[in-house]
């Protein structure tokens, strides 16, 4: 009998086979629910309604880290991006590298994110900002009111405050009460075109590239988690889970080399597709544990340097254990 399972995640082309059947769990009978992620971890970190679900790395961390995770991650990083596109600044506050962050005042979303980690981590190791350097503000980029979803206990040394609970990120930004924000969303205000609010780092490509071509790191964000209790019941279905999504993926990059039609509706995506295999090698949205150990080594160590980890992970405790030694033909 089909074991049942839920299923919340975004509704990516690394996942759409899950959702129409062509990436089948085995032996489960699916109800997928497509969500921003945004949503799913929220409903994962503080209410456990799904059985499979999109998750954080960094609540992932956290919780695991205090032996408090709901859920089993399984290696299929279903998001990645590289974060130099995420810092948002005021133009008129002096602000021309990232040196000048250095006392300004930055709200997040959620101190905690997988993104606000990465760009903490780059920041002070490639420019030399520590996160006790900046002023914390924290609030919902266009929603008052949003809070972390996992409990956090920062070092002394960090300044956080909560904005007030009627306003959003991206309205203090536009006012000029904000120096800048980092959050993984683009603040409405800069999409607007609102005068004094810019990038950083305007061509952020290229800045994320020469990072690329120097450390080796595509940021991870997102892997997939199984409720703990299912696989410690059924230990099978941690692969037949990550199977899934490994057939998900491929499919989607065949669909992406495909030049007679277009996976996509940008004009010249088989162009990016070969340009990156070129510059990042043939799987350069690599799954698995192994495959990725030098950047989850940099994110357990960015967790555990900025006081949100209790202690640093290693790999080999991360993943269900099956993930780790697939079987080979």
């Amino acid at each position: 009998m089909a074991v049942k399972l839920s299923l919340a995640v975004c509704h990516y082309d690394r996942t759409i086979a899950i959702f129409d059947g062509r990436a089948p769990i085995e032996g489960c009978d699916v109800t997928a629910v497509p969500l921003e992620p945004e949503e799913s971890f929220h409903r994962a970190f503080k209410f456990q309604e799904f059985d499979v679900t999109e998750i954080s790395m960094s609540s992932y961390l956290m919780t695991a880290s205090r032996g408090e995770a709901h859920y089993i991650a399984i290696p299929a990083f279903v998001s990645r991006l590289f974060r130099h596109s995420s810092i948002y600044i005021r133009t008129d506050r002096g602000i021309k590298t990232p040196a000048d962050l250095k006392g300004k005042i930055i709200g997040v979303p959620e101190y905690q994110m997988t993104a606000n980690v990465w760009v903490r981590g780059i920041l002070e190791e490639e420019y030399g900002v520590k996160p006790r350097d900046i002023r914390w503000r924290r609030g919902g980029m266009e929603d008052p009111g949003r809070e972390e979803r996992a409990k956090i206990k920062l070092p002394d040394d960090i300044e956080l405050q909560a904005v007030p609970t009627d306003r959003s990120l991206t309205d203090m930004l536009e006012k000029g009460e904000l120096d800048a924000v980092i959050g993984a969303r683009a603040p409405t205000c800069f999409l607007r075109g609102v005068p004094n609010v810019a990038r950083l780092f305007p061509d952020y490509p290229a800045v994320e590239e020469a990072y690329y071509n120097k450390t080796k790191l595509f940021p991870i964000m997102h892997a997939i988690g199984i409720r703990r209790s299912l696989v410690e019941k059924d230990p099978w279905l941690a692969v037949s889970v990550y199977k899934a999504f490994l057939k998900a993926k491929a499919l989607c990059l065949h669909e992406m080399g495909q030049i007679g039609h277009l996976a996509t509706m940008l004009p010249w995506p088989v162009h990016e597709y070969d340009r990156v295999r070129k510059f990042m090698g043939e799987d350069f949205w690599p799954y698995g544990a192994h495959e990725n150990r030098h950047a989850l080594e940099t994110l357990m160590r960015y967790s555990f340097e900025q006081g949100l980890s209790a202690r640093k992970l290693d790999v080999d405790e991360m993943f269900a254990k099956p993930t780790y030694d697939l079987t080979k033909i």
